[in-house]
């Protein structure tokens, strides 16, 4: 396989380009920029708010991105314009969302010759994206996850015919599930090809004829993969968890991040993408994911959702997402630059972490994309907003978006707007009332589980 040249002693050690143009991609341009001062090619199909009149990125719009072919064709006009900049800097190629990195992936034989990618093949992409493949082997290493029934969509819906969903069909013969349940797509790739009115990343379902008109809705939209009927874990969005692990390309992991998320987003296409997390600890679940990582051989980032369960007080992994996620700039805040590493492994031939780095991130600090006075409105536990209103008034709360060097009075405006405009949005997606009704659903459940 043919590498691209090592950097002239003089150039920079890497040249940054990232697919897609999300607040993870501007996320991963920032921290190339503190570590290099490197600009970061940015590829999207639209010219978004997060990348738009950055200092920091060079931003190419290429409607139709999301093809393959529209995808490798403007990726090779990237490359040929760096080869005519002189430049001797290698090309690391990223994608900021899951679709994004599986294009990558099976893109791979038409642009590794120019790029770096440094990501896992497509049969173990294939296995831990799919979030039945991922269950399966938590279950074989006893590593928490939810209770699942496996929905073949066309099977079952009555709108082809089929019988409904029986909740009582889980994984392993394990107790059936009851409701309220949550159901979600296996494979979040298959799920952005469909579209049709109300769809959410996550639905929470309140009983067995909601979920059986969930499922018909989903065929008549032509969608033709499995969906996930898991069990619920009570609690609101403080009982979320994140963790983000690095593994080298022996397959050991040698560094984990892990954050305690405070708030998630409610729009319902952006549902359950972290908005506030307090970094630091989460020793014994970077163990549980080391395990995972290193029986199935992963390589590369591997980013993890979990929440706790109160009811017996474990971390419930509920996936695997093969990439720094949306919200990888806490992993940055947290003391350790995530794009470091793979330059130190992939380019520079030295080993991933820095020489005294810690395995584990251990800065504690708060990431979050929203005012901090909204934050705090929706932390109910007194000690943990105290703690909170600690790290703001400290200096020690980060945003994403507010950088330095970022000067350009219009993308200032727009970085104000966004986070005015976040108050509106929780006001109509996810209320203070809601919330509230959501904490004590979830007292109730683990009461009725006590009994």
């Amino acid at each position: 396989m043919r590498r691209p040249p090592p950097p002239a002693p003089s150039s920079p050690p890497v040249q940054p380009v990232v697919l897609g143009g999300d607040i993870g991609a501007y996320s991963l341009a920032r921290a190339a920029h503190e570590a290099y001062g490197v600009r970061t090619v940015v590829v999207s199909s639209a010219a978004t708010g997060p990348v738009r009149r950055s200092r920091v990125v060079d931003h190419v719009v290429v409607p139709g991105v999301d093809a393959p072919e529209v995808a490798v064709a403007a990726l090779h006009r990237v490359a040929d314009e760096h080869a005519a900049s002189g430049s001797g800097a290698p090309l690391l190629l990223l994608g900021s969302a899951d679709r994004a990195v599986r294009l990558l992936v099976e893109q791979r034989a038409h642009l590794e010759d120019r790029f770096v990618l440094p990501y896992v093949g497509r049969d173990l992409l294939d296995r831990m994206t799919d979030k039945e493949g991922f269950g399966a082997v938590c279950a074989e290493l006893g590593i928490p996850s939810p209770r699942t029934v496996v929905v073949d969509v066309q099977r079952d819906a009555r709108a082809t015919g089929g019988p409904g969903v029986d909740v009582g069909r889980t994984v392993g013969g394990g107790a059936p599930l009851t409701f309220p349940v949550i159901a979600k797509a296996a494979s979040t790739t298959a799920y952005a090809g469909v579209s049709f009115p109300g769809k959410q990343k996550v639905f929470t379902v309140r009983d067995a004829v909601e979920l059986d008109d969930l499922v018909d809705v989903l065929a008549r939209a032509g969608y033709r993969g499995t969906f996930l009927v898991q069990d619920l874990v009570p609690g609101d969005d403080s009982g979320m968890r994140i963790l983000t692990c690095y593994s080298d390309r022996s397959a050991r992991v040698r560094f984990s991040s892990f954050g305690r998320v405070l708030l998630e987003e409610h729009t319902p296409g952006a549902l359950g993408n972290p908005a506030g997390i307090v970094t630091g600890g989460g020793a014994e679940v970077a163990e549980q994911a080391r395990r995972l990582l290193e029986h199935v051989g992963w390589t590369g980032y591997a980013n993890f959702d979990l929440k706790v369960d109160p009811r017996d007080g474990r971390a419930v992994f509920f996936e695997l997402n093969p990439r720094l996620g949306r919200s990888n700039y806490y992993v940055t805040a947290s003391g350790q630059n995530p794009v470091e590493l793979y330059v130190r492994e992939h380019l520079q031939g030295l080993d991933p972490l820095p020489p005294g780095a810690p395995e584990l991130a251990d800065a504690e600090r708060l990431y979050t994309v929203l005012p901090p006075a909204l934050l705090l409105r929706y932390v109910a536990d007194p000690a943990l907003r105290a703690h909170v209103r600690g790290l703001v008034r400290s200096g020690r709360a980060v945003d994403p978006l507010r950088y330095g060097p970022e000067r350009d009075p219009r993308r200032l405006a727009y970085v104000a707007a966004a986070h005015l405009n976040q108050v509106r949005k929780y006001r109509r997606h996810y209320p203070l009332e809601r919330a509230r009704e959501i904490r004590a659903e979830a007292e109730e459940l683990v009461r009725r589980g006590a009994a």
